[in-house]
């Protein structure tokens, strides 16, 4: 099915808590929490051990992971199911308000291109944010050729109607869209019992 093929190969949104190890002249060291887009925990905690060296110039060896957590849980089948597991299962969250009502994000990058380093944002059309990461690095690898260990989120939100930027996402902005139906699947009760054409479920 479409739909679960589009879940399960969808980049998942990790919260991971790390610090630095105490030292007798460092008893107590800060915590540090990143946001992590990753396909699973283990990438997820490489990644920010890869943010974390560059930015505070300490490493795994000398670090520790306190916590890490998966944030948006996204079921493999349709997303309306997703109110009916949290309902069931209380420490099932959902970070978003309304997961089946499509939303605008928009999203600050940076990314290492063959001639530099470049800074960009982008915005993009889901139903949650680790759906609107994922089509950004699908678009980046596409449009750029852009690898994903290269691409750095700095930061994600969702964008009023009104305030977005972007022509392809401003187009559906439009309260008398129309969308053509190619595929049409007649009711039984009102075909004929008997034709002498096989019958059409696509109409250009």
């Amino acid at each position: 099915m479409v739909i679960d093929d589009y879940f399960i190969f969808q980049l998942k949104e990790f919260e991971v808590i790390g610090r630095k190890l105490p030292t007798e002249k460092e008893k107590v060291t800060p915590l540090y929490k990143m946001r992590i887009f990753a396909p699973d925990a283990i990438v997820a905690k490489s990644r920010f051990w890869y943010f974390l060296r560059q930015l505070k110039k300490f490493k795994k060896t000398t670090g520790e992971i306190v916590s890490i957590k998966r944030v948006s849980v996204v079921h493999d089948n349709i997303a309306l199911k997703l109110n009916a597991a949290a309902i069931l299962f209380p420490d099932f969250k959902i970070p978003e308000k309304s997961p089946v009502k499509i939303k605008n994000f928009g999203i600050w990058l940076r990314y290492d291109s063959r001639s530099g380093t470049h800074n960009m944002y982008r915005e993009y059309r889901d139903l949650s944010v680790s759906g609107a990461v994922t089509q950004c690095y699908r678009d980046m690898g596409a449009r750029h050729r852009a690898r994903a260990h290269s691409i750095q989120i700095i930061k994600v939100e969702q964008v009023k109607a009104a305030n977005c930027r972007r022509p392809l996402v401003k187009q559906f902005h439009n309260s008398k869209i129309r969308f053509p139906l190619p595929k049409r699947i007649q009711q039984r009760n009102l075909l004929p019992r008997f034709s002498v054409r096989k019958p059409r479920t696509y109409f250009m």
